[in-house]
């Protein structure tokens, strides 16, 4: 996914001359590209995010187009102040990209666990909220990101996720791509973990449960008439994401359900319980350990089905 977004910001360095591109001390390398392309647009802003923040809400004031990047814990929380008052309160089109985010570091532990990144930011005036689930939404979604007139964050992943599209879909921020259709459930994924919802519905199909899986990569704003439409038509909604359960997607869901009074399908939330995982190893050991592996979400489905 990290391949991708710098694959797109380099096309579109390339093609506007307002892109700017300011890394907080990580993927030198990666940006060889642009840095290449237009190495005036590229600054290492180091080990001083805070900071970045401040020099992109400069640049966007000077009529610039500033993407600033680095993992992501250390663009969110680390920055909250800074994103609140700086580009946020003056609605400034700053694009701010946190790479491996939820538990794509898991073998790094806490410091590098992004869990709380969209419960934070979704409180934002003005900013939107994207998680993409591959590569290819990755850089939809920065070029979406870059056409629109006031803040929005991307949720990356970092490597190796597989990829929900054989195609470039129709993006949209704030619409959601339904990527099955079914009939006993609908299991609604934000972010890169949406791979394993629809990994979660093929256990379920041998198991005789037809599940619906769709594809929200916009947390803010949510994509209403989808949402409605799944809850009229499912008995059960399932939301599946790699955050904290409080203050995420799931509550943005159950929020807006309550907002509405919308009846319907029963709702479940899928995510992290609340505590810091102490136990080290990859991204799919730290999925299996808080159930958002395939097998701990197709077993959640069938036990709210009551055919566990």
């Amino acid at each position: 996914m990290r391949n991708a977004f710098a694959l797109e910001v380099t096309s579109r360095a390339a093609c506007d001359e307002r892109v700017v591109m300011l890394s907080g001390d990580i993927g030198n390398r990666l940006f060889d590209q642009v840095k290449g392309l237009c190495p005036e647009r590229f600054h290492n802003c180091g080990v001083a995010e805070a900071n970045m923040i401040g020099v992109a809400a400069g640049l966007a004031m000077s009529g610039l187009r500033p993407v600033a990047y680095t993992i992501t814990p250390f663009i969110t929380t680390r920055c909250l102040e800074q994103i609140k008052l700086d580009i946020c309160a003056h609605n400034l089109p700053v694009v701010l990209v946190g790479v491996g985010a939820g538990l794509s570091y898991a073998a790094l532990g806490s410091t590098h666990h992004s869990l709380e990144d969209v419960g934070i930011l979704r409180l934002m005036p003005n900013l939107i909220v994207c998680a993409p689930a591959d590569a290819v939404e990755a850089r939809l979604a920065l070029r979406a990101a870059l056409a629109q007139d006031f803040p929005v964050y991307l949720r990356l992943g970092k490597k190796g996720e597989p990829l929900m599209h054989p195609a470039a879909p129709d993006f949209a921020l704030g619409r959601g791509i339904v990527l099955r259709t079914g009939r006993d459930a609908c299991l609604v994924g934000n972010g890169t973990v949406t791979a394993c919802c629809l990994a979660a519905a093929d256990l379920l199909a041998v198991r005789g449960v037809s599940a619906t899986v769709v594809d929200m990569h916009t947390v803010k704003p949510l994509d209403a008439p989808l949402l409605a439409e799944c809850f009229a038509t499912h008995p059960l909604l399932v939301t599946v994401e790699e955050h904290w359960l409080a203050g995420g997607f799931g509550s943005a869901v159950a929020e807006w359900k309550t907002d509405t009074n919308t009846g319907g399908a029963r709702l479940k939330r899928l995510g992290v319980a609340d505590t810091f995982l102490h136990r080290t190893g990859g991204q799919g050991n730290a999925r299996r350990l808080v159930g958002l592996d395939p097998e701990g979400i197709a077993a959640t489905v069938l036990a709210e089905l009551g055919r566990a």
